[in-house]
């Protein structure tokens, strides 16, 4: 089965840069995610913490009374 697939992938012309560029598009991903995670600041981490535990319902939009 392999063997098929192998083959018809070795008779297109310049199918080994595709590899390559998968590789190159999850490492900026998984950088940039790195990135983004680690310069995060730390209170805006704590607030999102808290918001589970916080006992205010008027804050919530769904429970505002018009």
């Amino acid at each position: 089965m392999f063997e098929a697939i192998k083959h018809n992938m070795e008779t297109i012309a310049g199918v080994a840069i595709y590899p390559i560029v998968s590789l190159l598009i999850f490492f900026f991903f998984f950088v940039g995610l790195a990135y983004w995670v680690f310069s995060y600041k730390r209170e805006k981490i704590m607030e999102l913490s808290n918001l589970p535990l916080n006992d205010n319902q008027n804050d919530h939009p769904l429970n505002s009374e018009k």
